[in-house]
């Protein structure tokens, strides 16, 4: 793996933004800006080794910082929904800013997605660093985040999370990539396979209600490979809640904290094959329901419906709220640590 900088622009605020060129020696390319830590680029090849990039965003800074749906970017200090904005740790309730409907969405106004991260080229790969400020966002206690991006020579994409804080607060870390491997069009023709026999069932706000319901005779069911657009236009509740799709998270199999599969995504036009694994518990599967177009994105392309999907790595949504989902709270002389891996093949 080589890594290669440059300059990529300058915030409002008058910080430069670098750019960073991840490859490998089979041609495999990430690109990462330290601005949010968004994964602006990744090149794999198809079935005929032809190079594509198969994540969505934007040509320039100005497009993340006046247009983006969050693409790309490090998630934090929660990624996901917080019911009204609220949660309560050792009898304290913290109010936090609402800024999706009712509830607060991937860590406020200004989240990790939108903030300069330090960072360093070392021998495990690209480090960002950021030290999120006790009280920032309204989130208790001064937490040292790390995030390593790696590239293998068998194409895979490293992500590994590790935090630690001087007191007690929640955390849940993910990276928010919107993939269509096809490079083009919509991902309705993908094939999905989640590594899940459950789901965490949302309300009208997107919230979970704490229950864990099978996937069985669901459209949340795909513990074999389906084509996305075979279930998606069937008129489920829960799919009517998410704006005509999914924006739903699913129990991964397995004992959490282990390293295991999560999810496969495939497209037959292409021939290109994602395998995602992970320690953490949880995977959000969003299939871009709300874009509508009005973003125009790498090389003026606009962004509708369905084009591109996410599939986050992370902790359930509003768990501090749900005594019975996987516990997000982090003290002080613990470390926060898990890992995703993105592998990319092509046949």
């Amino acid at each position: 793996m080589t890594i290669n900088r440059k300059h990529f622009g300058t915030t409002p605020d008058g910080c430069n933004v670098h750019l960073f060129t991840l490859t490998n020696n089979r041609g495999m390319e990430v690109r990462v800006i330290n601005y949010g830590g968004i994964i602006t680029t990744i090149k794999v090849p198809d079935r005929d080794g032809i190079l594509g990039d198969v994540v969505v965003g934007h040509d320039t800074l100005e497009g993340y910082l006046n247009r983006s749906r969050f693409f790309g970017a490090l998630i934090g200090r929660y990624a996901n929904r917080l019911a009204g904005g609220r949660f309560t740790l050792n009898g304290v309730e913290y109010t936090l800013a609402i800024n999706n409907g009712v509830n607060h969405l991937h860590g406020g106004v200004k989240g990790f997605d939108k903030v300069i991260w330090h960072a360093a080229d070392t021998d495990q790969g690209l480090r960002l660093t950021y030290i999120s400020k006790d009280g920032e966002e309204n989130y208790p206690g001064n937490l040292r985040v790390n995030v390593t991006y790696s590239l293998t020579e068998v194409n895979e994409l490293r992500i590994e999370y590790e935090a630690a804080t001087d007191q007690e607060t929640i955390i849940n870390l993910t990276n928010h990539s919107y993939f269509n491997l096809a490079g083009s069009g919509t991902i309705l023709d993908h094939e999905l396979m989640i590594e899940a026999d459950a789901f965490t069932p949302v309300d009208q706000a997107l919230i979970p209600i704490g229950e864990i319901r099978s996937v069985k005779d669901t459209p949340m069911d795909f513990r074999s490979p389906t084509a996305i657009r075979r279930l998606i236009g069937n008129g489920d509740e829960q799919l009517r809640f998410a704006g005509g799709g999914y924006d739903h998270n699913f129990v991964l199999r397995g004992v959490a904290e282990s390293f295991r599969k999560a999810t496969t995504l495939y497209d037959p036009k292409t021939g290109r094959l994602l395998e995602v694994s992970t320690t953490q518990p949880g995977l959000q599967f969003y299939s871009g329901n709300f874009l509508d177009g009005s973003i125009i994105g790498k090389g003026g392309r606009a962004y509708v419906k369905y084009s591109g999907c996410c599939l986050e790595t992370q902790h359930f949504p509003d768990s501090p709220n749900h005594p019975n989902f996987p516990s997000t709270v982090l003290r002080p002389g613990e470390e926060y640590r898990h890992t995703t891996v993105l592998k990319f093949s092509a046949g």
